[in-house]
């Protein structure tokens, strides 16, 4: 029953988003309800294709990373350029180049980075490890729903239609589940429009002998109405935020947007692809090539979400994520190839940042996984399980995680 629910659910939005609904949901769109209450809100990104950690968070006094990676290798601090060096964090590790526009939330206190963290499971095939991620459970296949739809608290009553939201084309492996949530490709194309084929779908829905039928339309018609009446109005990024152009940097923006008006969002999800790097990671200098490229946008985009929500930023914690990380080594072609542990991020007004947290567990042949990859020594559980409860209320770890008990690493005040 609830996967049938599920389905139903999506695919009724999806019918509406590609503007094939039926008529009778003209009806709702004028009833979205009033401005919800305040909430604090996880935002979720995932960097699809397997970042490299050790070119984006560069442990720049650690010999190894430089023998290891002789020509992909970031310059240390003052070695270089200062857009080809690495922007130097605590004498040990360095940002990319290219997250420069991070680096005020570093010295602000409000970006924490977690170094050799992620999934324990040895996989090494993107979709599974993506799979397991983003399930929260690793090495379970058989798991239904994903960690955020677990992860929204009970609440009696009257809920948001989208207190969780994703901003794409299909509703991710984190969001599926039980609790309703919704997936919306561009809040400026989510229309109705009227469609000659709508009766079918009309017959569906009125069905009074099928409660659960009524109960997915309801939850659809809330869900259109609201973002209806969002889009209606014109949405100016604040304080001279410049999101880049891009899908990554649009999905930034609309989850700002829905932020601000209210809605009663409590979850959002995002992914940006395009890290999978065998091949010419980078470029002649370090601030050039297919990684600094990524993160460019990568940053530029999160420095405007940062800037565009201000001091709504006290109630948003953003996380951000990788299936696994890249070897150790440079290979042949001057790319790295799929590894193990990699690194997060945490962004957020109440964040306790200005520090890299977890276990360094070094990078000589003997320290490596499998003698080819970081070892991980947090797993990525332990950090969405602090924010999970610190942003959702959530205490019920055992069943966001299931067969896990996150250790809280204090990254939030």
């Amino acid at each position: 029953m609830t996967t049938r629910r599920i389905f139903l659910r999506n695919s009724a939005l999806a019918m509406v988003g590609a503007g094939t609904a039926p008529l009778w949901l003209q009806s709702a769109l004028y009833a979205a309800d009033a401005p919800s209450p305040r909430k604090r809100v996880l935002v979720a990104i995932f960097q699809r294709g397997a970042a490299d950690g050790l070119n984006i968070v560069v442990p720049h006094a650690e010999e190894r990373y430089y023998a290891m990676r002789p020509t992909i290798a970031v310059p240390r601090p003052g070695t270089a350029p200062r857009e080809d060096a690495a922007i130097d964090l605590d004498g040990f590790f360095g940002l990319h180049p290219a997250l420069a526009p991070l680096k005020p939330f570093w010295d602000d206190g409000h970006l924490a980075i977690v170094h050799a963290a992620g999934s324990p499971d040895p996989t090494r095939s993107h979709f599974d490890a993506q799979d397991f991620m983003e399930s929260g459970t690793p090495g379970l296949k058989a798991t239904g729903d994903g960690w955020m739809n677990r992860a929204l608290p009970h609440e009696d009553g009257r809920v948001s239609p989208v207190r969780a939201v994703s901003l794409g084309a299909t509703l991710p492996r984190s969001m599926r589940g039980a609790n309703p949530a919704v997936a919306v490709q561009n809040l400026s194309d989510f229309q109705v429009r009227n469609a000659a084929a709508s009766g079918a779908f009309e017959a569906l829905y009125s069905d009074s002998k099928d409660p659960l039928l009524h109960a997915t339309g309801r939850e659809t018609f809330e869900a259109v109405a609201l973002l209806q009446s969002i889009q209606k109005q014109r949405y100016e990024p604040a304080a001279g935020a410049n999101y880049p152009k891009g899908r990554f940097g649009d999905c930034l923006r609309q989850i700002a947007q829905l932020i601000k008006a209210d809605v009663g969002v409590e979850m959002a999800f995002a992914d940006i692809g395009g890290w999978d790097h065998h091949v010419n990671e980078v470029g002649a200098r370090a601030s050039q090539g297919q990684l600094a490229n990524r993160l460019t946008d990568f940053g530029q985009a999160l420095a405007a979400f940062w800037l565009d929500l201000g001091d709504r930023m006290r109630d948003v914690a953003l996380v951000t994520m990788s299936e696994f990380g890249r070897t150790a080594a440079e290979n042949g072609d001057r790319g790295t190839d799929h590894g193990h542990a990699n690194c997060m991020f945490v962004i957020g007004g109440g964040v306790r940042g200005g520090k890299v947290y977890g276990k360094w567990p070094g990078l000589e042949r003997e320290q490596l996984y499998e003698a080819r990859d970081l070892s991980l020594t947090t797993d990525f559980r332990d950090v969405l399980g602090e924010l999970v409860t610190g942003q959702s209320g959530n205490q019920d770890l055992s069943k966001v995680f299931p067969g896990y008990a996150p250790k809280p690493r204090n990254l939030l005040a």
